[in-house]
């Protein structure tokens, strides 16, 4: 049932950033559709933020590795006669082998759902955000997409390509009262390191750059998307690395990433 409230769509809310997301929205007096393969999760998350803050939340199970999930996600809110102002793009994963030896389905499963999906619910949601003249869709992606990342090569391009289109959409979008953000994490204390199997590189062990919490890379995300921030980088850190690659040869920082990637691991 539709409220006078805003409706933020979460993806991947069951855990993590996803979560802290949803619960930033919340917060702020948002309805909310939450997103994922754990109804459970999902289940538990919604009844706190309705018990905490009074609002509405929606449950909606999807695996967005199935490629007809995000258009079925859409026709299942229209269904229900929701309009959806904020789309938060952060259902993704890693994985922290070499591109040859990597599995064939998990690299395009990859690619299916840090990209095609992301892709696909953009295109769902902001033609009629557009029309009505208002709305922001924020996208999860990484300081991964600021380099190639041997040993995550995937992982890395996907992210890439989110920051790229992120970028470009909000350009074109300018004026239109609907804005488009690119959240840039770091390594964040999520269960994304088991996932992709990545916790003894060097980034992760060693301690190379500072792992901020789900929580606050959330609130750097969600104060970026009010304010029409095109790309927010979390944490001064990860905003130092992010500039980096400008001033350093291509080749150089091919060796350096591979370094932190795969120490521990060959």
């Amino acid at each position: 049932m539709s409220t006078n409230r805003p409706l933020a769509l979460v993806t991947g809310a069951s855990s993590g950033i996803g979560t802290d997301l949803a619960r930033e929205y919340a917060k702020a007096g948002h309805d909310l559709v939450l997103v994922a393969r754990s109804e459970a999760a999902l289940a538990a998350l919604a009844a706190e933020l309705a018990a905490a803050h009074g609002i509405t939340a929606t449950v909606i199970t999807a695996d967005l590795l199935d490629p007809a999930a995000p258009r079925r996600l859409a026709d299942e809110i229209a269904a229900r006669g929701l309009t959806v102002d904020v789309l938060v793009n952060n259902a993704g994963f890693g994985d922290g082998k070499d591109f040859v030896a990597a599995g064939r389905e998990r690299l395009l499963g990859m690619i299916q759902v840090n990209v095609t999906a992301l892709t696909d619910l953009m295109h769902a949601f902001l033609p009629g955000m557009v029309a009505r003249g208002r709305g922001m869709v924020l996208n999860v992606a990484s300081t991964a997409a600021f380099q190639p990342g041997p040993s995550m090569a995937v992982y890395c391009a996907t992210k890439a390509y989110v920051l790229s289109l992120s970028e470009a959409v909000a350009e074109e979008l300018k004026g239109t009262g609907v804005t488009v953000t690119a959240l840039c994490p770091g390594p964040t204390r999520t269960n994304f390191m088991e996932v992709a199997a990545v916790a003894d590189n060097a980034l992760f062990s060693k301690g190379l750059v500072p792992v901020m919490t789900s929580a606050a890379v959330a609130a750097v995300g969600f104060k970026a998307a009010r304010r029409g921030q095109a790309v927010a980088v979390a944490g001064l850190a990860n905003q130092i690395g992010a500039l980096a690659p400008r001033f350093t040869p291509r080749s150089v920082t091919r060796k350096l990433v591979k370094r932190m990637l795969s120490s521990g691991r060959h």
